[in-house]
């Protein structure tokens, strides 16, 4: 006998939530505050490249976000503390019937540093993926950000023909907006395949940081070599105060090794510190 048609309205959700504090404990940045709800969480912190950077990995133990699932994530990078945070893997948001929700609020305060170096979003033909960044800087603080995300999935022959995906993104300063972005794509819209929008290219990944570099610099990002996997179309902007890169490319694991490739290049000039790559990134 068939279901009756309603029968997604009772369909089971995770409504997760992880809060996380750093500080700054004479020259080492310690978590201390870590509390969750729900399947999210964070593996055992890492002090990889010394005292002064702490890792972690953010872990979503389903392994995929369903319809009427929600994600929230709250970081806050204390005084002249860095915190780098990223993930074990893609995640997968799932067709669905209802809408799915991730909202990360981020802060950051003066002389604090964050990375927010999370790997790709995978969005399913036929997904309602709602995501939404808060992002608050204070004083001299700095980011280090990036996003990717792959509408359907290109290596299995999926376009992404159903459903939608919707992103929000805001940057403050002392309360003052310097980044502000929307996005809503809707499945099988005309932008996927439009020299304006995506051009055909089903991935698509943002990099944000903070600061300014010189033009020599500027040119070498620019004219660095793509993955020799395929075929990336990227560029840098620079704006006072913020730099801005962005790509197309048509498999998720080209953009990641084109931020990557930026991250190594900007992070000494930005940041003053070596690129040092998290292991995870690699397993």
């Amino acid at each position: 006998m068939n279901a009756p048609a309603d029968t997604a309205l009772f369909t089971p959700s995770w409504h997760a939530e992880l809060e996380l504090a750093y500080a700054l404990d004479g020259v080492t940045t310690r978590p201390v505050q870590r509390r969750h709800r729900g399947p999210l969480r964070v593996q055992k912190h890492l002090h990889a490249e010394g005292p002064q950077v702490c890792q972690h990995i953010i872990v979503h133990p389903p392994g995929g976000i369903a319809g009427g699932d929600r994600l929230d994530i709250c970081a806050r990078v204390g005084e002249g503390a860095w915190a780098q945070l990223t993930s074990p893997g893609a995640a997968k948001w799932y067709r669905a019937a209802s809408p799915a929700i991730q909202e990360v609020v981020l802060s950051v305060e003066a002389g604090a540093t964050l990375e927010w170096l999370p790997q790709e979003a995978i969005v399913f033909s036929g997904a309602r993926a709602e995501l939404a960044t808060h992002i608050e800087l204070a004083g001299d603080a700095r980011l280090f950000y990036w996003d990717m995300v792959a509408l359907g999935r290109p290596a299995a022959g999926e376009r992404f023909c159903d459903g939608h995906f919707q992103a929000q993104l805001d940057i403050r300063r002392d309360g003052t907006l310097i980044w502000h972005e929307r996005q809503r794509i809707e499945g099988d819209d005309r932008l996927l395949d439009s020299p304006i929008g995506l051009a055909g290219q089903p991935v698509f990944a943002t990099l944000i940081a903070t600061g300014e570099i010189d033009a020599d610099l500027l040119e070498r990002c620019r004219e660095r070599p793509c993955p020799p996997s395929g075929t990336v179309r990227g560029d840098l902007t620079q704006l006072p105060g913020l730099l801005v890169a962005r790509c197309l490319a048509l498999e998720a694991l080209q953009a990641r090794a084109w931020l990557i490739d930026l991250w190594r290049l900007l992070r000494p000039a930005l940041l003053g510190r070596k690129a040092l790559p998290p292991r995870i990134w690699s397993t």
